[in-house]
């Protein structure tokens, strides 16, 4: 307790950091304040605080901190942002232009930024009237008519805009990535709730059931960061060269593939798609195929649902990893720069050799990260509650654990370039790797 007390006077002791710190926590109450900022023209005294708490809609909830049942400003909060960024960063690999702009440098980011913003307005126009028309019940709405969801509309796609200004100022003069901390932020909001619910339900008859539940919880947490921090270290030797009279190059090097190196990404993807199940229900809701469709698939938790979502995650992990990591770029580079793995050729046989590894570490990581994904489900089927099972799994508990690792790791930089010792008493913090997260 006396070194973990010693280490937060070290922290506040950097004034950079100490500055950084506040303005975090400053910009993250800004936004948790605009979460409970009602539309104008709903009565915040008719909305059904029970209402979007499972499926999709309830993911997306826990995600907006509950802004989105709040009927905010923030209703979308930093999600339409995502959205654009995902598609932006898809097309880079698949159309030429954007390839072309990629590699561009610090011009070429700039106007990616600039589509990916633009991009974020289209596609909150668009979700922001869904969310108006298809989520907000009339009888909440004290004026009807054209101009309230004219006015909502601005309002949304403002509150979208701001929260994403909050984000990339978080990145500027906070620390942490700004887009990560706000969706996280809201993910912890709902923890307290959940955690009170769940020790009201189980005490004090089930007070032994609740205590495996949080050492259960902990066990999770613990394999979620062993799959975030997993690497396979592939060795590289640079050859020695000789300019001038002095001898270069000759270093032992490693190319760090992460077991896990498509993140989140698969379980987004997914939980995208798994809206079509319930599309398909609607085209075909006269017939018993539509209706099975619609009760077994508008379920989360059941295990056809379980089935298709882990399937999917398998499916989408081993093309976002494909489509992030080309080994044949990692070969060329290699190469050009007089490196080589030992025992393997340079060019196409290395290009090979890592491709063939980083499948192989692929698929045990599809399959942890698939089971990861179905945890809550499985947790609700063993008498958890939905709101607190969504905690042991999913895409919460890996922005959870990838968020918090990564603003360890940028508080442990701090620390040791003033001369200070680490976050932990052995070993050091070690955050996502450059190349994997490139």
């Amino acid at each position: 307790m006396k070194r973990f007390f010693q280490t937060i006077k070290n922290i506040f002791s950097i004034e950079d950091l100490r500055v950084r710190i506040l303005n975090t926590i400053g910009f993250l109450v800004i936004f948790r304040l605009g979460s409970f900022i009602v539309l104008p023209g709903i009565d915040p005294n008719l909305l059904d605080p029970s209402r979007n708490t499972s499926g999709i809609l309830g993911y997306l909830n826990t995600f907006l901190g509950g802004a989105f049942n709040n009927a905010s400003i923030f209703a979308l909060g930093i999600m339409p942002y995502i959205s654009a960024s995902i598609i932006v960063q898809l097309l880079t690999f698949a159309v030429p232009y954007f390839q072309k702009l990629q590699k561009e440098g610090e011009s070429g980011r700039k106007r990616l930024n600039q589509l990916t913003r633009v991009l974020t307005i289209i596609i909150t126009v668009f979700q922001g009237y869904s969310y108006l028309k298809g989520t907000i019940d009339p009888a909440v709405i004290t004026t009807p008519g054209t101009m309230f969801y004219v006015t909502s509309l601005v309002l949304i796609i403002a509150g979208t805009m701001f929260c994403m200004w909050l984000g990339e100022r978080i990145t500027d003069k906070g620390i942490g990535n700004g887009i990560s901390m706000l969706i996280m932020i809201g993910i912890v909001s709902r923890l307290p709730l959940a955690l009170v619910s769940e020790v009201t339900d189980k005490f004090p008859g089930k007070a032994i059931f609740f205590i495996i539940e949080i050492f259960a919880l902990f066990g999770i947490v613990v394999a979620v960061i062993a799959l975030t921090q997993a690497t396979r270290r592939i060795p590289i030797q640079y050859a020695k060269q000789v300019i001038g009279n002095k001898l270069y190059g000759g270093k032992r090097d490693f190319i760090p593939l992460k077991l896990n190196s498509a993140g989140v990404m698969p379980i987004i993807f997914a939980q995208a798609l798994m809206f079509i199940p319930a599309l398909l229900a609607g085209i075909w809701n006269d017939s018993d195929l539509g209706a099975y469709i619609g009760s077994t698939f508008s379920d989360p938790y059941s295990w056809q649902y379980s089935v298709l979502f882990a399937s999917m995650i398998l499916i989408f992990t081993f093309f976002y990893t494909a489509i992030t990591i080309n080994s044949n770029d990692i070969a060329d580079n290699l190469k050009r720069n007089g490196g080589f793995v030992p025992g393997v050729k340079p060019g196409k046989q290395t290009a090979e050799f890592i491709d063939t590894v980083l499948s192989r570490i692929t698929l045990p990581g599809a399959i942890f990260l698939a089971a990861i994904a179905v945890l809550p489900a499985f947790a609700v089927k063993a008498g958890i509650g939905q709101n607190f099972a969504q905690f042991y799994g999913g895409t919460s508990l890996l922005i959870l654990v990838g968020v918090v690792l990564d603003t360890l790791q940028q508080i442990e930089s701090y620390l040791l370039m003033r001369h200070y010792e680490g976050m932990m008493k052995t070993g050091r913090v070690k955050g996502r790797s450059q190349f994997a997260a490139a």
